[in-house]
C-alpha cells in the first residue's frame, strides 16, 4: 500500500505544475490557470483532482496527441446572456475559466449568463468554476459530461459519465456553500486514488456486466475502459434506495453538456476509435446569476449563512458530534493543509520525478 511519504508546499507544487504544462507546450498564462485549478483541488483535500491527475490526465494526453496544449477558444454563437463555445480539444481548464468568466460578465450586465461548451477536455474540479461566481457575488452553476462510466438503473453497461452537477452560493461565513458532486456514488478519480493506495473498493460502487459488485480496484480501472464494469448512480443499484435519481440527474447533465451546443455524448466520449486513442470532445455548461438582480447581496449571504448554521446546529445522530454543510470540509481541509501542502505517496512521487526528468526541471528540489 502506498503510504504518505511527505508533503510539498502549495506554492512550490503550483509552480512545478505550471512549468510542466509549459514544458509540454501550454502557453505560460494558460499554464498558470491550469496549475491554479489543480492546486485548488489539493488545497481543498480533493486529492483525486489535483497533482494526482497531472501526469495521466493532462501530461500523457498532450504527449499522445489527443489533447492540444494551445487552446483555440472559438465563440460560435453569442447573445446578450448566452454563448456557445467550441474548445477544439484544447485545455479544459482554460476553456472553463474563460467560459465562466463570460457567464459572469453577462450576468453583471443582464442579471444572468449561460455559456455552453463543446469539444473540450477534462476541466478539473467543477467547484472551482462555481466558486468563481461566488467570489463575484453570484450564484454559480456548472456541469460536464465525461467518458462513459455509469450504468443506467436496471442496466449494466457504462453509458453516462460521472457527470457532476455543481452549485455555488456566497455566504456571510469564511467559505461559500459549494456542492460539487458526481452523479455516481463515486467517480473514476477516487478509484484512481484507491488504486495508488492499494485499497479495495467498498461494495456497491462498481458492478460487472452481470450486475455483480466489484471491489478489485486495479482491474476495475481497466474494465471501466473495456466496458465490462460500470459505476453505480447516486442511490446505488436499482430503485429501492433512489438510484434512478442519480441516473436521472446524470442524464440532465449529459443533455445540457451536448444538446445545447451540438456536442458529443454517451459512447461518442469513449476516447477510442478503432482501438486508437482519440480526443474526448467533452461538453460543459456554465451559469452565473447576479444576486443583486433579486435582492441585496448582504441579505442573501446572511440568510444563506443562517440556513447553514441552523442545519449544523440541529440534533446529532448517536455517535456523531458534528453536522457539516457543503464546502465546509473542503475549507477545514485547507486550514489543515495550508502550512503543510500536498501529501505525497510513492506512486505520485515516481510520476512527479518522471516528469521532472523528462522536462529537465532540475531547478526543483524535493525532500523525497
Amino acid at each position: 500500500m502506498d503510504k504518505e511519504l511527505g508533503w510539498v508546499d502549495f506554492d512550490k507544487m503550483a509552480s512545478f505544475m505550471k512549468e510542466v504544462f509549459v514544458g509540454v507546450g501550454v502557453p505560460e498564462e494558460d499554464a498558470r490557470i491550469c496549475s491554479d485549478i489543480l492546486i485548488e483541488a489539493d488545497k481543498r483535500g480533493i486529492d483525486s483532482h489535483g497533482i494526482n491527475r497531472l501526469k495521466a490526465i493532462y501530461y500523457d494526453r498532450i504527449k499522445d496527441g489527443i489533447q492540444f496544449p494551445v487552446t483555440n477558444f472559438e465563440i460560435v454563437r453569442e447573445g446578450p446572456t448566452t454563448a456557445v463555445i467550441d474548445g477544439h480539444d484544447g485545455m479544459g481548464h482554460v476553456i472553463g475559466h474563460r467560459a465562466m468568466s463570460m457567464a459572469i460578465e453577462k450576468a453583471r450586465k443582464f442579471g444572468m449568463g449561460m455559456v455552453a461548451v463543446r469539444n473540450s477536455t477534462h476541466y478539473g474540479i467543477a467547484g472551482y468554476y462555481a466558486t468563481m461566481a461566488t467570489q463575484a457575488g453570484m450564484i454559480g452553476m456548472t456541469g460536464t459530461n465525461a467518458r462513459p462510466s455509469i450504468a443506467p438503473t436496471f442496466g449494466v453497461e457504462n453509458m453516462l459519465g460521472t457527470n457532476p452537477i455543481v452549485f455555488g452560493m456566497p455566504t456571510d461565513e469564511d467559505f461559500p456553500f459549494v456542492i460539487d458532486c458526481a452523479t455516481s456514488i463515486t467517480q473514476r478519480g477516487k478509484i484512481e486514488v484507491y488504486d495508488k493506495l492499494g485499497k479495495e473498493l467498498p461494495i456497491g460502487w462498481v458492478i460487472d456486466d452481470q450486475g455483480n459488485p466489484r471491489t478489485d480496484t486495479h482491474e476495475v480501472l481497466k474494465d471501466l475502459v473495456k466496458g465490462t464494469a460500470a459505476l453505480t448512480p447516486l442511490g446505488g443499484i436499482g430503485e429501492e434506495l433512489g438510484g434512478y435519481k442519480g441516473y436521472g440527474y446524470a442524464t440532465v447533465v449529459e443533455i445540457l453538456s451536448a444538446a445545447l451546443q451540438g456536442g458529443s455524448f454517451l459512447k461518442m466520449l469513449l476516447g477510442f476509435e478503432n482501438g486508437q486513442k482519440v480526443p474526448y470532445h467533452l461538453g460543459h455548461f456554465f451559469m452565473a446569476i447576479d444576486i443583486s438582480a433579486f435582492t441585496e447581496l448582504a441579505a442573501f449571504e446572511k440568510t444563506t449563512g443562517d440556513i447553514l448554521r441552523e442545519l449544523r446546529a440541529s440534533k446529532k445522530a448517536p455517535g456523531h458530534d458534528r453536522i457539516y454543510t457543503a464546502g465546509e470540509k473542503e475549507y477545514l481541509a485547507y486550514l489543515d493543509r495550508k502550512d503543510k501542502g500536498v501529501p505525497m505517496n510513492e506512486t505520485l512521487i515516481n510520476e512527479l520525478l518522471t516528469m521532472k526528468k523528462e522536462l529537465g526541471l532540475n531547478q526543483y528540489e524535493f525532500s523525497f
